[in-house]
């Protein structure tokens, strides 16, 4: 299963202490299938996102199914490297 991960645009910006990039790196580090999809650094432009997950923070994941995940970066991070990112979406599914 491919999720997307909605991530700030400044994806050049490769440091731990940067949330997409903290969230990004944990699913490289599992081997999760994903997609990037990039949006606007200004919080007040992030309409798409704010339908998407009720909110306007990023890193936000968003499952095949619709399902969204969002917390705060280091407990993403955190609970993809535990293995248990699937259990965050209704659907079932595995990591491709």
């Amino acid at each position: 299963m491919a999720v997307k991960l909605h991530r700030c645009s400044v994806t050049w910006a490769k440091i731990n202490a940067h949330p997409c990039w903290r969230v990004q790196k944990a699913l490289d580090e599992q081997g999760i299938e994903y997609e990037i999809v990039t949006g606007p650094l200004r919080p007040g432009k992030r309409d798409e996102l704010d339908a998407l997950s009720g909110q306007r923070k990023y890193p936000t994941i968003e499952f095949e199914n619709g399902d969204v995940y969002r917390e705060e970066s280091a407990e993403m991070a955190a609970t993809i490297r535990a293995g248990k990112l699937f259990e965050r979406s209704g659907g079932s599914g595995a990591a491709a």
